[in-house]
């Protein structure tokens, strides 16, 4: 029979890091909705000054082909689309001096803009 399809999902999940501090700010986050069905979903939609930026939304619904990963009791989701321009990648959240932000430290990137948010392959 070979290997199950859940266990593959998990192996290809493995491939994209979800910070615990990035999963803490979602955690107080949703728990601010005050709705627990809802999970991170991030994404890469075509656009910014390099090409391809980052997104995140909170979504109810879970798609069949989506990568999902949780940590710390939050649900992250990432669409076939975008997981393929994710892997390696770290989603990451940070305070500084720039403020507070999530973060996508991403290996596939060639190149990003000055605020992160945007990137070229």
């Amino acid at each position: 029979m070979g290997v199950s399809e859940a266990a593959v999902v998990e192996t290809e999940q493995s491939d994209v890091i979800f910070t615990s501090s990035a999963a803490a700010k979602v955690r107080e986050l949703l728990n601010e909705e005050s709705n627990p069905a809802l999970k991170l979903r991030v994404f890469v939609t075509g656009g910014g000054c390099s090409g391809f930026q980052y997104g995140f939304t909170f979504d109810e619904l879970q798609n069949e082909d989506d990568a999902v990963m949780q940590k710390n009791g939050v649900t992250l989701l990432i669409d076939p689309m975008s997981y393929q321009y994710l892997t390696g990648a770290e989603i990451d959240y940070q305070e500084g001096l720039e403020g507070a932000q999530f973060v996508i430290k991403n290996p596939n990137a060639q190149s990003t803009c000055g605020c992160g948010s945007s990137f070229s392959v």
